[in-house]
């Protein structure tokens, strides 16, 4: 009678390998479940879109601007710059540049060439020192206020410890910003040779080159 009794009982209890089994089953159940909770709070909403966006750069542009100003060249700006920086770069636009005729706003972009254009019948002096005169216009303005233009007659080679802004601005490779530079360090020290021009901040050996024939120290 106990034996029957014990070899009911033990044909009732489930096997090592069902326990492992069931056991198996629960586990990836509660793993599946725990997945789907996680996707349901994670997931993004029905419809948005994801946008992958370039990194910034801050690589500068490379522009090259020819024409009139006084330092034609390649200049290194920022991303966005527009026409009126890569001019100011330049050293600015001479006397004679039709500055009406360039969209200063324009954004510039990489590779780019600028060039700023000459006024119609404008002069344009290189390197012959022969030539007669360069008219310059210059504007005065009367006791009353009304401003009349005069035109005068620069002729070379020019005294750089006396010439106007505007007479500087006719010599080649000489725009209104190194003009205005060029008084200022005169006023605190007089030019004693014409190579002293070259102390003046851009103004370089290159630039020294194309005015040295249009220059004097007045000696």
């Amino acid at each position: 009678m106990e034996q029957e009794e014990l070899e009911q009982n033990s044909s009732e209890e489930p096997s090592f390998f069902q326990k492992t089994w069931w056991m198996l089953i629960g586990g990836i159940f509660i793993g599946l479940l725990s997945a789907g909770v996680i996707l349901l709070i994670c997931r993004p909403p029905q419809g948005a879109a994801i946008i992958l966006r370039p990194a910034p750069t801050t690589v500068p542009i490379a522009v090259h601007i020819t024409g009139a100003v006084a330092e034609p060249g390649v200049y290194n700006l920022p991303v966005n710059s527009r026409v009126e920086d890569v001019i100011k770069k330049a050293g600015g636009t001479t006397a004679n540049a039709d500055i009406n005729a360039v969209n200063m706003a324009a954004i510039l972009e990489d590779g780019m060439q600028v060039n700023i254009p000459l006024k119609i019948n404008a002069i344009v002096v290189y390197s012959d020192r022969s030539i007669p005169g360069y008219e310059v216009e210059e504007e005065e303005t009367e006791e009353n206020g009304e401003k009349q233009t005069s035109t005068s007659t620069v002729s070379y080679p020019i005294n750089i410890n006396t010439a106007t802004q505007a007479e500087l601005e006719t010599l080649p490779g000489i725009g209104p910003v190194t003009a205005q530079k060029i008084i200022e360090y005169r006023q605190e020290n007089a030019f004693q040779i014409i190579e002293d021009i070259q102390k003046v901040s851009g103004i370089g050996p290159a630039t020294f080159e194309k005015l040295k024939d249009f220059i004097t120290v007045g000696n």
